[in-house]
């Protein structure tokens, strides 16, 4: 198996906006109505919003490569750029999706390597994420790499408020 993560580029969106509307409706869509899904991926997939996101010198996206095909990517803010205010010190992973034939194989774990890799070079005291609060697999998953529980912020899914647990790692 050939593993590469590389920085996704402008004419990259097309393929960006997919992985992330495939891989948010088959994690998600079975536990949310059809509306509010929709409403979700059209706000946060829409190809504008994903040019703009891409721009800004706050924010890095990589896609993950398995064999030559896009497996996944991984998007990351720095300062300001941040979803919630943690301070200079901090990195966020605001999404770390990966394909579902490309699940089960090591590959998240791969995506956190990265980012903690950056943010070290970036040198950042922390990495940290929100997760949905029914998301099990992924809370376990994040714990076992040493996550904990920092917080809670409220996430839309469409109209509907949900909750996300804020989880965070200290790197240095």
């Amino acid at each position: 198996m050939t593993i590469e993560i590389k920085r996704c580029e402008h004419e990259d969106l097309l393929l960006l906006q997919q992985i992330g509307i495939e891989t948010f409706r088959e994690t998600f869509g079975d536990q949310n109505s059809p509306e509010n899904l929709k409403a979700y991926l059209d706000q946060a997939f829409d190809l504008r919003r994903l040019e703009k996101e891409m721009s800004n010198p706050r924010s890095e996206f990589h896609f993950l490569d398995v064999d030559g095909d896009a497996a996944g990517y991984l998007k990351l803010n720095f300062d300001d750029a941040q979803t919630e205010e943690m301070g200079e010190d901090a990195m966020e992973i605001e999404r770390i999706y990966i394909r579902n034939p490309f699940q089960k194989r090591g590959l998240g774990r791969l995506l956190i390597d990265k980012a903690t890799a950056i943010a070290a070079d970036r040198h950042k005291k922390k990495i940290w994420l929100g997760v949905w609060e029914k998301n099990d697999g992924a809370i376990a998953f994040y714990q076992k790499i040493g996550f904990v529980r920092t917080g809670a912020h409220a996430f839309y899914m469409g109209d509907e408020e949900q909750v996300d647990i804020i989880m965070a790692k200290t790197i240095l």
